[in-house]
C-alpha cells in the first residue's frame, strides 16, 4: 500500500474512496501528470503566496513545524502542506494556521478529482500528486503571508517540485539517510550511482534557479556535499551551507546560531521544546531558510517565541495521560514514527544510557534492522505488533527475542512492570493509531 486516507465526515470519505481506487505503475515519479493537472486547475501553484520548501530524508517536517511556528509568532498566516497524516486526512492541509474542515475539503478533493478525469482524458494521478494539487489549489484562494510545502518522496521528480522559482521564498535540505529504494535509487542514466551520493541529489532537485538553497552542509557526507553543490551550481541555486554561510551548535543550557549577515556575532538562543539534540539542527535549518530570503522578515524575538511553541506529533513525543497510557500506568511512553538507521541514531542519543521497552511496528518494504541496531543494548524487551491496513514485519524479522503482539494494547498490556520507558516507534501510521487509541488527535 503507497499511502491511505481516513475520515468521519461521509463527504470526505466520498473522495478518499475515489482516491483509494487510483493506481500507479510501480516506481513512477515524475512531474508530467502534476503539470498536466495544475494546468486543468488554472495553476494554482502560480498565485501562491512566498513558499518554503523542504525536503530531506529525517527532520523536514520538524523543519516545517519550525518554520511555521516562527512565522506565525510574527503574526503571519501560514499554509502548510505536509505528509502523512497521522489520524485524519486532514492534517495534510493547513489553511492560516487552521487544519481544512471537512466540508471544503471533500469540494476541493472533488474538483481536483473531476479535474483529472474531464475531457474523456483520465491523467490517472496518484493519491499523492491530487493531495498536491487540492493543498495548492486550496492555497490560492485562502489569504495568507506565506506557504510550508513538505516534500514527499525524494525531491526532484516530488510531485510538490511543480513549484516554480517565482512562487518561492528558499528551499532547504535536512538530514539524509537511505529511505524509499524502490524509488529513489532506481537506475537511470546520468545520476550519481553511490546510494548516498544519488540520496543527495534527488532531495537537491528542488533547487530553482535564484532561490536560496539553505542545506545541512557539513554533517553531510563528501559524496552527499559534493552531489548538492553540483545540482545547485547546474541550477544556479543560491547555495548557503551549514559550516560556511551558517552554523549553529548546542551549549549546556541552550544553542548558538550564526550566519554571514550578522554583524553583531551569534544568537544565543534557548534550546527547541522538541526533544533530541537533532531537533536543533533542525531549528537552524528553518532559522537559516528564514534569514536566506527577503519576502517575509522575522525577527530574534520570533525566531525565540517559535523554538518554545514548534511541535511535531509523533516525533519524539511524550504521550498524554489517556486510554491507551493507562494500560502500562508505570511507564512513561514515548512515540516516535522513525524507521530508519538515522531516527534510531537519534533515538539512541535521546536515551542515552537508559534501557527502554521497545514496542514496534513496521512497513515490510522497510529495513527491519535499521532501526533497532543503533538501540542496541538499551532494548530491554522487544515486542512487534501489526501496522493496521499495512503489510507489515512478523516478529521473526527481528531476531530471536522478539516477541509477537496482536495490537498495541496487548503489547502494553505486557510490558514488565519495573517503570522503563517505553517506545513505541517504527512506523508513522502506527503512531497514528496510538494517537488515536490515545485520543490524543492532532489540530
Amino acid at each position: 500500500m503507497i499511502d491511505f486516507g481516513r475520515s468521519d465526515d461521509p463527504r470526505v470519505t466520498a473522495q478518499l474512496d475515489r482516491m483509494a481506487k487510483l493506481s500507479v505503475p510501480q516506481g513512477r515519479l515524475g512531474l508530467q501528470t502534476i503539470r498536466a493537472l495544475m494546468e486543468r486547475l488554472g495553476n494554482p501553484h502560480r498565485k501562491l503566496p512566498p513558499v518554503f520548501h523542504v525536503a530531506g530524508t529525517n527532520g523536514k517536517g520538524s523543519v516545517c513545524a519550525f518554520l511555521r511556528a516562527m512565522l506565525e509568532a510574527d503574526g503571519n498566516r501560514v499554509h502548510v502542506t505536509t505528509s502523512p497524516h497521522l489520524v485524519r486526512y486532514n492534517e495534510r492541509i493547513r489553511l492560516a494556521g487552521k487544519l481544512i474542515d471537512d466540508e471544503p475539503l471533500a469540494e476541493l478533493l472533488k474538483e481536483v478529482l473531476d479535474a483529472s478525469e474531464q475531457g474523456g482524458e483520465d491523467l490517472a494521478p496518484s493519491f499523492f500528486e491530487v493531495t498536491i494539487a487540492a493543498a495548492f489549489l486550496a492555497f490560492s484562494r485562502s489569504p495568507a503571508d506565506a506557504c510550508v510545502v513538505e516534500v514527499g518522496v525524494g525531491g526532484r521528480l516530488d510531485a510538490t517540485n511543480v513549484l516554480e522559482p517565482e512562487a518561492l521564498a528558499a528551499c532547504g535540505i535536512a538530514a539524509l539517510g537511505i529511505d524509499h529504494e524502490q524509488f529513489l535509487l532506481a537506475p537511470e542514466e546520468g545520476v550519481p550511482t553511490e546510494p548516498m551520493a544519488r540520496i543527495a541529489f534527488e532531495k537537491a532537485g528542488i533547487a530553482k534557479k535564484g532561490v536560496p538553497l539553505v542545506t545541512m552542509g557539513s554533517a553531510y557526507s563528501i559524496a552527499e556535499r559534493a552531489a548538492i553543490r553540483e545540482v545547485s551550481e547546474r541550477r544556479k541555486a543560491l547555495l548557503q551551507e551549514m559550516g560556511e554561510g551558517w552554523d549553529c551548535s548546542p551549549t549546556d543550557n541552550n544553542f548558538y546560531y550564526r550566519d554571514e549577515s550578522q554583524a553583531d556575532g551569534p544568537w544565543w538562543l534557548p534550546q527547541p521544546q522538541m526533544p533530541g539534540i537533532h531537533q536543533l539542527t533542525n531549528a537552524g535549518l528553518a532559522i537559516a531558510m528564514l534569514r536566506s530570503q527577503r519576502d517575509i522578515g522575522v525577527s530574534y524575538a520570533d525566531i525565540k517565541e517559535g523554538l518554545g511553541s514548534a511541535s511535531w506529533p509523533a516525533r519524539m513525543q511524550k504521550l498524554s495521560d489517556g486510554l491507551l497510557t493507562s494500560l502500562a500506568p508505570e511507564h512513561t511512553i514515548w512515540l516516535d514514527g522513525g524507521h530508519n538507521l538515522s531516527a534510531g541514531e537519534a533515538i539512541a542519543r535521546l536515551f542515552e544510557e537508559r534501557q527502554l521497552h521497545l514496542i514496534l511496528g513496521m512497513l515490510d518494504n522497510k529495513n527491519p534492522r535499521a532501526l533497532l541496531n543503533p538501540l542496541g543494548e538499551k532494548v530491554r524487551t522487544l515486542q512487534v505488533v501489526p501496522v493496521p491496513g499495512h503489510d507489515s514485519h512478523p516478529a521473526s524479522a527481528f531476531g530471536e527475542d522478539a516477541i509477537a503482539r496482536d495490537d498495541l494494547e496487548d503489547a502494553l498490556l505486557n510490558v514488565p512492570s519495573d517503570g522503563s520507558p517505553i517506545l513505541i516507534a517504527g512506523s508513522l501510521y502506527l503512531a497514528g493509531e496510538a494517537l488515536r487509541l490515545n485520543d490524543e488527535i492532532p489540530d
